[in-house]
């Protein structure tokens, strides 16, 4: 397989309209464009596109990773989206389902801190 350059990954939504609002608080901006579907750019190769499509709403699955994910919630606190408590995994990763009006399910994982010692990474004695 090729390496890949660039994500479009799409989200299935009962109502455009809503959707569009929520997505927009998500963000923290409106679409990028509209070009049958709304588009917001999330990085400079990745793009999610929210497309009109009821009998498929509630069917997608994206994961996020960020950096800074406790400041990420407080935003999105303020923009009145909740989420699942927050996970950590046995290997530091730190991971939050924030699910949208229809229940497609975004998520957010946050790395251990690199500068931070595990439990596996710890020498003897440690």
């Amino acid at each position: 397989m090729s390496a890949s350059t660039h994500l479009f990954a799409g989200v299935p939504v009962s109502n455009l309209d809503a959707s569009i609002d929520w997505y927009s608080r998500f963000f923290g901006r409106p679409p990028d464009s509209r070009v049958g579907n709304d588009i917001l750019e999330i990085d400079q190769q990745a793009w999610l596109f929210i497309e009109p499509n009821a009998l498929l709403a509630g069917a997608g699955r994206i994961t996020l990773a960020v950096a800074g994910l406790d400041a990420l919630l407080e935003r999105l606190a303020v923009q009145r989206i909740e989420h699942q408590p927050i996970e950590t995994y046995s290997n530091g990763v730190r991971h939050v389902s924030v699910p949208d009006p229809d229940g497609n399910a975004f998520a957010f994982a946050e790395p251990p801190d690199p500068t931070s010692a595990s439990p596996r990474s710890a020498g003897p004695g440690a």
